[in-house]
């Protein structure tokens, strides 16, 4: 990749972050970071699983403690609640509350249907190949960024 390339992908990352920042707005006490963990437990819920609070995790790639904290802030909010497995009282699973359901839906599901069309000009194929070298670019930089502090 030429310099000059690597300086525009910066500069679409900047507009990235831009046009991440004209989401609508979410309500008092509300992080952007909720509404991404209840997708999350949706779509794994969806695939059939029972999901803990390591499942979401593994899944966002985030490390467990962060996790942790962040899902103790959304049951105390009323979005998720903590179910104790009748199996292994040692197991917990995250299922959304009613306040955490429609938390997703009015700033994630519906907002995103409502995008959608507004984005038809751009294709899949695009999506997924922009989505991969963000990825991919993000990894990168974040290697490097862990081998030069050492």
């Amino acid at each position: 990749m030429t310099v000059e390339h690597i300086k525009q992908l910066m500069d679409a990352c900047y507009l990235a972050k831009r046009a991440r920042d004209m989401l609508p707005p979410l309500p008092d006490g509300v992080q952007p970071s909720y509404i991404r963990y209840l997708d999350t437990i949706q779509k794994l819920q969806s695939q059939g699983r029972r999901v803990r609070v390591s499942d979401l995790s593994d899944a966002l790639g985030l490390p467990r403690p962060g996790v942790t904290r962040t899902v103790k802030e959304m049951e105390a909010q009323g979005y998720l609640q903590k179910q104790v497995s009748a199996e292994d009282g040692r197991v917990t699973y995250l299922q959304l509350t009613a306040a955490g359901e429609q938390l997703s839906r009015e700033y994630d599901a519906d907002y995103f249907r409502a995008l959608a069309p507004a984005l038809d000009g751009i294709s899949d194929a695009d999506a997924v190949c922009t989505i991969r070298t963000l990825e991919a670019f993000y990894q990168v930089m974040y290697e490097r960024r862990n081998t030069l502090e050492k």
